[in-house]
């Protein structure tokens, strides 16, 4: 029991540590996310305009690897120094989910869908589930910026 504590008491230390580095791991967070996008846009038009070759080449495929590491490590980092309760209403929980499906939809995307069409329509839904995580990171509600709309839970009616 006793060395929990202790271990715990590290983790705390080290999370006030970190917090001082905060704004500049948000900066790099945010500029991966944007960088990650702009990477992922590029390539799917490379795709939708027959350049499969371009857009899958190694050197895009390790940028992308890279970008998206630096992105999770810095997201890692942000979860491990803000405290719970700015998280608690269940935003990163969905914006980790739409994560995952944002993955499968671009794998789908770029590579996996049998026909040009279906690519498009990965590629339509993978751009719009980027644009919903950036609404949840942004406004830090579950439902993005239509948590505001009337009827929203978490707006201006909440009460």
């Amino acid at each position: 029991m006793r060395w929990s504590r202790q271990i715990s008491g590290l983790d705390s230390e080290l999370a006030g540590l970190m917090l001082e580095y905060y704004p500049q791991i948000k900066l790099v967070h945010v500029m991966a996310v944007f960088s990650s996008g702009a990477l992922f846009l590029t390539r799917g038009l490379m795709v939708q305009t027959g350049r499969q070759v371009w857009a899958m080449s190694a050197m895009l495929r390790y940028l992308s690897y890279t970008v998206d590491t630096v992105l999770l490590v810095a997201a890692l980092m942000l979860l491990a120094i803000l405290p719970a309760a700015i998280y608690s209403n269940g935003w990163l929980t969905t914006k980790v989910v739409l994560l995952l499906v944002y993955i499968v939809l671009g794998s789908f995307a770029l590579k996996r869908a049998a026909t040009q069409r279906r690519r498009l329509g990965f590629f339509a839904a993978a751009l719009l589930t980027y644009a919903f995580m950036l609404m949840i990171a942004w406004t830090h509600q579950p439902l993005g910026v239509f948590a505001v709309w009337p009827g929203g839970r978490g707006g201006i009616d909440a009460g």
